[in-house]
């Protein structure tokens, strides 16, 4: 199974709408959104949850009243202020606690347990393009690279069960955890970018990450008519990193159309937007040797 995970440099470049479009072009795929942080891939894909799994990324400090002396110690341990003392007993503040276990390594009375906390859910869904995978994580949690790689691996298992040829990845923006956790054994990258400064300055920094993790990466450049100077600069730079270019999208205001109406782009009419992303994936689908 090929998988392709589709990334950018920065957010809001339209990474999300390339994956929706992909997702109602392509044949015998699973869509993964790796996203975790801010998952929207749903709005546009219109999911039915199938199976919901609860997701236990970090762990949570839990005194025992019981076992407890009062000695503060574990006060004294907790650089987070996460534990709070009301009468003379102590307690842990759970959106405070960060589960680093300092101050059950320093109870002497052993009253300080370490016990897992709900961070989020893994969702399995059906589309109207097939099965989508999707990570929610809780806010305030920081475990959304354990929550990608939870993703993928279900992801990948429904992939193998229902015999897909293509695992198609809707990555985070930037180039942290989330992104290294989304590109880990993946086969292709498309990085999607626009005519901006900011994105070509980090454009080459998530090429780079890409082909750290040997993932061959593939660029598109999205809303390519409103800085053609900066498209220009763009196709520079690709060729001069060997990167191949697989389409040029032109701003289109059917694109807005279509995701309030909650809709994919390449079924909600003939636009030049839509036009493109067709180009763009028969360009690509040689490339990644799917048809």
């Amino acid at each position: 199974m090929t998988e392709l995970v589709v990334i950018s440099g920065k957010g809001g470049t339209g990474k999300t709408t390339v994956v929706g479009a992909l997702a109602a072009l392509v044949k015998d795929k699973v869509v993964a959104d790796c996203d975790v942080d801010a998952a929207d891939l749903h709005l546009i894909l219109r999911p039915q949850v199938q199976k919901t799994i609860g997701y236990e990324g970090s762990e949570l400090a839990v005194i025992d009243q019981g076992l407890c002396t009062g000695c503060g110690e574990c006060r004294r341990a907790c650089r987070f202020d996460a534990v709070l003392e009301e009468n003379g007993r102590f307690r842990i503040d759970p959106l405070s606690c960060e589960g680093c276990g300092a101050c059950a390594h320093a109870c002497p009375m052993d009253a300080v347990a370490m016990k897992p906390r709900l961070s989020g859910w893994i969702h399995v869904s059906s589309t109207p393009y097939g099965t989508l995978v999707h990570g929610e994580l809780r806010p305030g949690e920081e475990t959304s690279g354990k929550l990608v790689t939870q993703v993928k691996m279900r992801a990948r298992e429904l992939g193998r069960l229902e015999g897909a040829r293509l695992l198609l990845v809707d990555g985070a923006p930037g180039i942290g955890c989330p992104v290294i956790a989304s590109l880990s054994g993946a086969h292709y990258a498309l990085v999607v970018t626009e005519p901006s400064r900011s994105a070509l300055h980090d454009l080459a920094r998530v090429v780079e990450v890409a082909r750290h993790f040997r993932a061959r990466p593939f660029l598109v450049i999205n809303k390519a008519d409103l800085s053609p100077a900066l498209s220009r600069e763009i196709e520079d730079y690709a060729r001069r990193a060997g990167l191949v270019l697989v389409g040029r999208i032109p701003y289109d205001e059917g694109v807005v159309r279509a995701q309030v109406a909650g809709r994919t782009v390449v079924e909600d009419g003939d636009g030049p937007a839509a036009r493109a992303l067709r180009e763009l994936w028969g360009k690509l689908a040689p490339e990644l040797e799917i048809r």
